[in-house]
């Protein structure tokens, strides 16, 4: 091993800036950058990148059967969400046509639906099939500029990290915007004090949706003059947000009872139920609700997702690859116990975390109650079968 010189291309050390040294050897600045260049190149081939031509694209049948693994129920948002995400890769790949006549616009997404119906999951688990940067950006922590809290663009610097600051990768991201309900207008009057995490933060985000080249600060954080910027243009982030919209059910149906002419008040109400009522949400609804008609324009997807009814609760407990049954089994599992549920006990388990209101997401603390004193005393049995009688409502 000579320390002097590049053990790959056997530069001297007077010719190169640097030499690391490794356990066998010693490798220069040159033969760095085109080992990582190699890296990138194979990354690309070994489909760790997006598509890169039209037939590599997974079709909307493809990405919703690959939905259905980890999500129950919630076909239409599935449906929805499947053809948007594979028109927006499609326009992608336009873009790059050259001398093309048409401009494809990309179109963002709007999901409403109560906490734990799946609106996070969804997003997370399509950007992770289609390998691209995803991050989650909470709507609630977002001020207007000046003003305490984060400046609208500390979205793209979260981007950025999850692509490891990879401009031209985090230009392809999704970014999931949650509680995006909770920045609506606090009233239709504008109001005389300033509406620094509502109104002004809407109109913060309509330069990142529509698509612009946005200076981003790499460290997150607020902006000030010594600063070194990232410029990224958000021209092709696909953009989906998530909210409860507490009470925007009264809203459809105040706009339902006005246009159902011939409609008696019995008929409606035996048809308008509440997933037939969120089914007919539109823009209107959403501006009544507070957000700016501006906004809703770079929204033009907006899809429901259904309240979630006792069997589908059921299902989501056994049915999808990571389930909550199979993660706690194979918990156990590893410290040899095999542990079972019966279907009295998941069906106690749903109906405590139903009566808690907390959707789906409840599911795990109610079981994690349930199985507490299993996993504090472990190993003292190699079998555990929890029945409904195990499981105290209430508890």
């Amino acid at each position: 091993m000579n320390k002097n010189q590049c053990s790959f291309c056997g530069r001297k050390r007077n010719e190169v800036e640097m030499l690391v040294a490794g356990q066998e050897g010693f490798i220069c600045e040159t033969c760095i950058e085109q080992a990582h260049g190699i890296v990138k190149e194979g990354a690309k081939k070994d489909g760790s990148s997006p598509a890169q031509k039209l037939e590599d694209l997974k079709k909307p049948k493809v990405i919703k059967t690959y939905l259905d693994e980890y999500v129950i129920g919630q076909d239409q948002a599935k449906k929805q969400l499947s053809i948007a995400v594979y028109n927006h890769y499609k326009r992608l790949l336009h873009s790059k046509v050259e001398n093309r006549e048409v401009e494809i616009e990309k179109s963002n997404i709007i999901m409403i639906g109560e906490t734990g119906t799946g609106k996070t999951l969804l997003a997370k688990t399509i950007a992770r099939e289609l390998n691209v940067p995803f991050c989650i950006v909470d709507a609630t922590i977002l001020t207007e500029a000046g003003y305490v809290g984060e400046d609208v663009e500390s979205i793209l610097s979260r981007l950025l990290m999850v692509a490891d600051y990879d401009v031209e990768k985090a230009e392809r991201g999704i970014v999931f915007i949650d509680e995006i309900d909770k920045i609506a207008r606090k009233s239709d009057n504008p109001s005389i004090t300033r509406d620094v995490s509502g109104e002004g933060v809407q109109q913060g985000l309509l330069k990142l949706l529509e698509g612009s080249i946005v200076n981003v600060p790499p460290q997150g954080g607020r902006k000030h003059p010594d600063q070194k910027y990232i410029q990224v243009n958000t021209q092709n982030i696909l953009f989906i947000a998530g909210g409860a919209f507490d009470g925007i059910k009264e809203i459809i149906e105040r706009r339902l009872n006005k246009q159902a002419i011939g409609f008696s008040a019995e008929k409606l109400n035996n048809t308008a139920e509440e997933s037939y009522i969120l089914s007919q949400i539109n823009a209107i609804d959403l501006r009544k609700f507070g957000l700016i008609p501006e906004l809703l324009g770079r929204f033009p997807i907006v899809t429901h997702l259904d309240a979630l009814t006792k069997e589908t609760m059921i299902r989501i407990m056994t049915e999808p690859k990571n389930s909550i049954v199979n993660q706690f089994v194979e918990l156990f599992k590893m410290d040899g116990i095999k542990l079972e549920f019966t279907e009295g006990a998941i069906e106690r388990i749903v109906e405590e975390t139903i009566e808690k209101g907390l959707g789906a997401r409840g599911l795990r603390g109610t079981t994690e109650k349930v199985l507490e004193d299993h996993m504090f005393s472990i190993g003292e049995h190699e079998e555990i079968i929890l029945n409904a009688d195990d499981i105290k409502i209430g508890s």
